[in-house]
């Protein structure tokens, strides 16, 4: 897929999938503004990936620093064609009746508000220009309790929630969205999942994870028009049928 004077926003891009789709996107010609609270990470890769990227330093819990950030990839590169709501995170890893409460809420405002943050930045710049796609880093855990996940499954649940209701309220005024569910993935994540031992995805080898570069391919596949059947829905990487049209082997 060409993407060349296209324009796309990824936030937890200093590792895993967002810094593969990061390398992704650019190699399709795109212009990428790299997002996370890690900034010398963020701006080693915008280093690596050269003049069409930038790094935008950003915690996404907080509302008007993912504004900021919107409004420097649109001073930066025109405009804004793709936003990846990709950061997130697991820890701590409890049951309800011993987890913190404080901590369990911040996970809630990166999952959750952090992403509602990005669509809320992103829509209306997108709506001016005629349109645009957002793309929502999912989980099969948005779809049925995990132990131990109370908050992860409760903000993927809602994230799932706001690409519905982006679709709801702006499908006919050009806005994609959709929801990737990539299964596990080889990532930091994951290890700390193992590092708990709680619950039976802490129990699976290394081996069983599908690489992030995997759904930094999907991500792009999700640009084009063969996703359109899954607007304001959910593409599932643990379909057969979906890895044979993104060709990933």
């Amino acid at each position: 897929m060409n993407l060349s004077g296209k324009t796309v926003l990824i936030t937890g891009a200093s590792r895993g999938i967002g810094a593969d789709a990061a390398r992704i996107f650019a190699a399709a010609g795109a212009n990428v503004a790299l997002v996370a609270r890690s900034s010398e990470a963020i701006a080693e890769l915008a280093g690596e990936i050269g003049e069409q990227a930038i790094a935008i330093p950003c915690d996404i819990a907080r509302y008007w620093e993912m504004s900021q950030a919107v409004e420097a990839c649109v001073k930066t590169f025109g405009g804004l064609d793709v936003l990846i709501n990709n950061a997130g995170v697991i820890e701590p890893v409890s049951h309800m009746a011993s987890a913190d409460p404080d901590a369990w809420g911040q996970v809630i405002d990166i999952n959750l508000k952090g992403v509602f943050h990005g669509f809320r930045a992103a829509l209306p710049v997108m709506l001016e220009a005629g349109g645009g796609t957002v793309l929502t880093i999912g989980s099969g855990a948005a779809h049925g309790p995990v132990e131990a996940w109370s908050h992860y499954c409760s903000s993927k649940a809602g994230a799932l929630m706001l690409t519905r209701m982006a679709d709801k309220e702006y499908g006919d005024k050009g806005i994609r969205a959709i929801s990737l569910s990539p299964g596990t993935v080889a990532t930091q994540m994951q290890r700390e999942i193992k590092a708990s031992g709680i619950n039976p995805v802490s129990q699976l080898d290394w081996s069983d994870h599908i690489p992030p570069e995997w759904v930094a391919k999907t991500l792009l596949w999700m640009c084009g028009d063969e996703a359109n059947g899954f607007l304001g829905g959910e593409v599932s990487l643990r379909d057969d049928a979906i890895r044979k049209q993104v060709g990933l082997t």
